[in-house]
């Protein structure tokens, strides 16, 4: 666990990298927040792309209710956390293509499972005694300088995974985000591919959750993503300007995290929507 340090920026770069990285929570945070930094940024430039941004918010939702559920009946939260949010995705995936256009049905989920949530909180802590109420917090609002060494381990070892087979798929992913009935009719698996993907996003989401937590992990999955397609026209020079980008969001927030008394969540949700506010602001003067 993280432990109180108070440290100061010196004029030696690497006598600082060093000091930071002696502490082990400080490494494990960088192994897990690296590898679901990259993820992120991967799977978030095809949600902008397939307009699913809506529905990634009610997954990042489900990470709470299926943590909590997790909780009250005495299993690993993290095992309710992947495992309820990948079998919502897989529900959505059962719409195909229609889930873009379903806002009113995903808004609708999107309030039970908040409802859901906040029953299941009421329910574990009255289970377990005010003491323990702090996992509500932890899920909704993320620790990533609280995580162990086998947490950070299954983090990195589940998000190379995903990351692996979502570069598997990305170029027949692309063309049927791009053009889904072209796709079809080139013999695309379309619907498939819709639920191979959405299953990524949940893994994404609930990877995410150890660094932002549920309520902020569309920061590092949407807005590296949004700064990319701004900046970047070529579809694989933004999925890797997403990537990097996140990825830097995540290296300077943890950085920071480690110097300043400011929750890490906070400093990397602030890092990408400044980012993106500045590149707006810079393409509106170019006009």
């Amino acid at each position: 666990m993280r432990t109180l340090v108070t440290q100061q920026f010196t004029p030696n770069l690497l006598e600082d990298v060093s000091e930071m990285l002696s502490f082990d929570f400080m490494r494990y945070a960088f192994l897990a927040g690296t590898v679901l930094a990259i993820l992120a940024g991967l799977v978030g430039y095809f949600i902008v792309l397939r307009n699913l941004v809506f529905a990634t918010e009610a997954l990042s939702h489900m990470t709470f209710t299926g943590a909590l559920g997790a909780a009250i009946v005495g299993t690993e939260p993290m095992l309710g956390l992947y495992g309820a949010t990948t079998l919502v995705a897989l529900g959505m995936g059962a719409l195909g293509p229609r889930v873009r256009a379903r806002d009113v049905e995903v808004g609708t989920v999107l309030a039970w499972i908040l409802g859901m949530g906040v029953l299941f909180l009421s329910l574990y802590t009255s289970k377990s005694g005010t003491s323990n109420s702090s996992i509500g917090v932890t899920y909704l609002f993320g620790s990533i300088f609280g995580l162990e060494i086998k947490q950070a381990q299954q983090v990195a070892v589940v998000g190379v995974l995903a990351i692996v087979v979502l570069l598997a798929v990305a170029r027949p992913l692309l063309f049927a985000s791009i053009d889904p009935d072209v796709a079809a009719a080139r013999g695309v698996p379309v619907r498939t591919l819709s639920a191979v993907f959405l299953v990524l996003v949940a893994i994404s989401v609930a990877e995410a959750v150890p660094a932002v937590g549920a309520l902020l992990s569309s920061a590092l999955l949407i807005t590296p993503a949004a700064i990319a397609q701004r900046l970047v026209a070529r579809p694989f020079v933004a999925l890797l300007l997403s990537a990097l980008l996140a990825l830097a969001f995540t290296w300077v927030g943890l950085t920071i995290g480690f110097y300043a008394p400011y929750p890490v969540s906070f400093i990397i949700s602030a890092l990408a929507f400044v980012t993106y506010v500045l590149v707006v602001i810079w393409q509106r003067l170019r006009i």
